[in-house]
């Protein structure tokens, strides 16, 4: 069995909480699509979220403090701390259903529906590391490949369960301390960060390989990254074909190309225009009308 295992930010660090929530909910959306059942997910946070989690997802729910004031701009060690915390909680849910593999993922990112089917048909390897994948912008809905993914990305790790060493006298009930205490070194090192996890697990004995193929996404330009990366340069526009690899929510396709190779104010003054638009996607032909509206538009712009 596969763990995938997150946290979500506690509400008073978060730009739109509503925003996080609905972030969560694409992403589990992509992680719960597998071709395999032979996984569970579970997700560590301050606040329930609002809306009913899909199959083989389980909530659990911490009193932890916020690691940080509403409204202050602090170094990202207090995050990395309230995420390990909160994932070292996760392990321990985890260990409930007595998964051989593990799986960190941020709440906003996408991953590949083969992970589980392809870990299963692995028994007893020593782990993968996601070295290349994708970065995706959904305010561009645009994506290009992402080199050295695992020095990116946080959802670039599945890894043997037992190499978490997961305490065995501490419940989810655990304080935060507690949680600090039992796991020592491993909390900054391997669970609440990632960029040097390859080498730390190599000088403890445990060389992990490549995966063989893409399986991870990084979604940028959300509004709610502590990374405040973004997509710029070039990039190619959302195809069906990664869409439904990674359960990426569907988009407009015309709208999709505008995003990606027209103007920002030409993609505004066609906004207005969707609905036509969708009908197009939908093998209903433009009215003269409808046509005389877009020409006009575009004249406008240019």
């Amino acid at each position: 069995m596969l763990a995938f295992i997150t946290t979500l930010r506690h509400p008073s660090n978060s730009n739109d909480y509503y925003r996080v929530e609905q972030l969560l909910k694409e992403t589990l959306r992509s992680v719960t699509n597998q071709t395999s059942d032979d996984f569970v997910v579970i997700v560590v946070g301050n606040q329930k979220p609002e809306f009913k989690l899909p199959k083989n997802t389980h909530f659990v729910q911490v009193k932890f403090k916020a690691p940080a004031p509403a409204a202050v701009r602090v170094s990202r060690k207090p995050f990395i701390r309230d995420k390990g915390t909160k994932l070292g909680i996760a392990l321990i849910k985890a260990r409930e259903f007595n998964p051989d593999y593990v799986m960190i993922f941020d709440a906003d990112d996408f991953v590949h529906r083969d992970l589980t089917e392809f870990v299963a048909k692995h028994p007893g390897h020593p782990g993968w590391v996601v070295d290349e994948g994708w970065m995706y912008s959904r305010a561009r809905r645009a994506f290009r490949p992402q080199s050295e993914f695992n020095r990116t990305c946080g959802t670039s790790f599945i890894i043997p369960f037992e190499a978490y060493e997961v305490p065995e006298d501490l419940g989810v009930d655990a304080t935060w301390s507690e949680i600090r205490d039992a796991y020592g070194e491993r909390l900054p090192k391997i669970i609440g960060a990632h960029k040097r996890a390859v080498e730390w697990y190599a000088d403890h004995g445990r060389i992990v390989e490549p995966l063989p193929f893409k399986g991870a996404v990084y979604h940028v330009d959300t509004g709610e990254n502590h990374s405040f990366n973004v997509l710029d340069g070039d990039a190619q526009p959302l195809t069906r074909q990664m869409a439904k690899e990674f359960g990426i929510p569907k988009v407009n396709y015309l709208r999709t190309l505008w995003a990606c190779y027209c103007s920002e104010t030409m993609w505004r003054w066609l906004k207005p225009l969707d609905p036509a638009f969708e009908q197009y996607r939908r093998g209903k032909r433009f009215s003269k009308r409808v046509f005389r509206a877009i020409r006009r538009r575009i004249r406008r712009v240019l």
